[in-house]
């Protein structure tokens, strides 16, 4: 049984399922990698496109801004030779019109700062020389600095880059000419640009030396690494390792503009789209398939499976298990009349072995009786001679009249079962009986609840319990012992109880004398009684030995509330 249930066979329906969903989800995963590399393709040009495009603008726009400043430096190099005061009156002017340049200043070739222009409202009084920005005379034409803090004055420190040239002043000397202007305008403008969701521009000059980065202040901090392959390479678009480069150099100064952009971001939403669609055509597929499932069951499926269930059903309940013919095709209907045909002989076989149970239950119960009888008749006679040698006739005759009294009782017309009253009175007798062989060496006391009198019990069960406690408890003592019989009701069940203060027994004692074999010459009566009670009653019922050495054993016997016709004894 347990071999059939760990490989049970795969129903048919439930295959042909399964392959239908196998086969369509591996056209479709099939599909799926197919478009997803026409995307990929499609995407990636759409990309550069979309990286050149907003790389040209930031380069216009850069450009722009460059171009402006060196029409800015024209403008000053046109009026740097003027006299002081229309020198003055000028730069006054050009910054009240160019809110974006912070100073403009001039320096001898040997780096002293000669004169500062800036707004009046931010200018210190003390000025602090600045030569990291300087030319030196071979440097000849316009060149445009990094951007950085401007520290000529102080507490104040903006952020610019420095456009500087030589220049001719009012005596014909040549002069160093400086034009810092705010970079935030053209941060702010490359800050804005974004090649999809994470993509980004930034500046170098074509060095390879970073300009302006949106993500300056990590790399400066070193949380980032900007990767160094886009200073190797000229300009256009590249795809390296899912990134797209783009660079483009400015026409006017020495800057380049790199575009980053990631491929895998550009294609997610379309890929999420396609993706979704071929998720609700997998599921209507899916319901394709089980309906189809379905129909093949109901055809050939369902019938096999109500014939499982009723065989189930008859391996968990045969006896009243009625079968119900399954209708379906030839070969499930040959199957069905097949198992009808078992069904109905193994309940036939069940009924037989049932009533060979019955037959060899009675014979047992039988037997263990008859092993009882004589083991008392023997206890019995073997006390009565011996009170007939003591010259004791009288209590003699009284115990032949008491034993006659126990067969009495104990034959009952060939009864089984007895009621309690009866089983009290056979067990008075025999509690007499022994009173005069041990010359009143032992007392005892009946405690009974009416209301059990009524109810059946095996015959000849107390006898043998109170035999045991007289000759292994009592009879070894050399106080005065006590035996006590109490009898109640609990729930649903009748609770006997012997208990003697004899010397008692061990634990491993108690064990043992519910197991000895009918061969062993001492506790056969108390295992013959739990026997007993278990064929005829169940397992449920039967013996419960307690016991402490020198303290006394107490034997428990629980038998169900069973009254004359129950069993059909009367």
């Amino acid at each position: 049984m347990r071999k059939g249930r760990l490989k049970q066979k795969i129903s048919l329906s439930a295959v042909m399922t399964w392959a239908v969903t196998v086969l369509v989800l591996t056209v479709l995963l099939s599909m799926l990698l197919f478009f997803i590399r026409m995307y990929q393709n499609s995407i990636e040009k759409n990309a550069m496109i979309a990286s050149e495009q907003a790389v040209v603008q930031v380069v216009n726009t850069v450009e722009n801004y460059t171009g402006d400043m060196a029409d800015a430096m024209e403008m000053i190099s046109r009026h740097i030779g003027r006299q002081e005061e229309a020198r003055n009156e000028f730069f006054q002017s050009f910054l009240e019109i160019r809110s974006d340049v912070v100073a403009v200043t001039t320096y001898d070739l040997e780096g002293r700062l000669l004169d500062c222009w800036s707004d009046g409202l931010k200018q210190k009084a003390k000025l602090r020389e600045n030569l990291s920005y300087m030319e030196t005379p071979e440097k000849k034409g316009l060149h445009i600095s990094k951007p950085h803090v401007e520290s000529l004055f102080e507490e104040y420190y903006p952020w610019v880059v420095t456009v500087s040239g030589n220049m001719r002043g009012q005596r014909g000397q040549e002069l160093q000419v400086s034009m810092d202007i705010r970079f935030s305008n053209i941060a702010d403008y490359v800050d804005e640009v974004g090649i999809g969701q994470h993509g980004y521009c930034f500046i170098q000059d074509t060095e390879g030396n970073l300009v302006y980065h949106p993500q300056q202040q990590l790399i400066y901090s070193g949380l980032k690494e900007e990767a160094g392959e886009p200073d190797s390479l000229a300009d256009g678009s590249y795809l390296r390792s899912n990134v797209i480069y783009t660079i483009r150099t400015l026409e006017n100064c020495n800057w380049r503009i790199v575009g980053v952009s990631y491929v895998d971001e550009l294609i997610t939403n379309r890929v999420e789209r396609m993706v979704r669609i071929c998720l609700v055509l997998l599921f209507l597929v899916l319901i394709t398939a089980m309906l189809l499932g379905t129909l093949f069951s109901w055809l050939f499926a369902r019938p096999a499976n109500q014939l499982t269930r009723a065989m189930g059903e008859f391996e968990k309940n045969a006896e009243n298990f009625r079968f119900v013919q399954v209708e379906g095709t030839g070969e499930i209907s040959a199957l069905s009349d097949s198992f009808g045909h078992m069904v109905v002989r193994i309940q036939e076989l069940m009924e037989q072995v049932r009533q060979e149970e019955v037959t060899l239950r009675k014979t047992e119960l039988n037997a263990l009786q008859a092993q009882i009888n004589p083991h008392f008749l023997y206890n019995t006679l073997d006390s009565i001679a011996w009170m007939c040698e003591e010259g004791r006739n009288e209590e003699a005759v009284e115990m032949v009249n008491a034993l006659a009294r126990l067969f009495r009782i104990s034959i009952s017309r060939g009864h089984e079962l007895i009621p309690l009253e009866k089983e009290l009175l056979h067990a008075r007798s025999y509690l007499k009986i022994q009173n005069y062989r041990y010359k009143n060496q032992f007392t005892y006391h009946f405690d009974v609840e009416e209301g059990c009198l009524p109810y059946l019990c095996s015959k000849i069960t107390l006898q043998p319990i109170i035999e045991n406690a007289i000759y292994h408890g009592i009879d070894r003592m050399v106080d005065e012992g006590r035996i006590d019989i109490r009898i109640r009701e609990e729930e649903d069940v009748i609770l006997m109880t012997v208990t003697d203060n004899g010397v008692g027994m061990s634990q491993e004692q108690c064990r043992e004398i519910l197991h000895r074999e009918a061969g062993d010459r001492t506790g056969i009566g108390i295992k013959n009684v739990n026997d007993r009670i278990r064929i005829y009653f169940g397992e449920a019922y039967g013996l419960l030995i307690t016991s402490e050495l020198d303290e006394g054993t107490c034997v428990e016997i629980r038998i169900p509330k069973v009254k004359e016709g129950d069993y059909g004894t009367k």
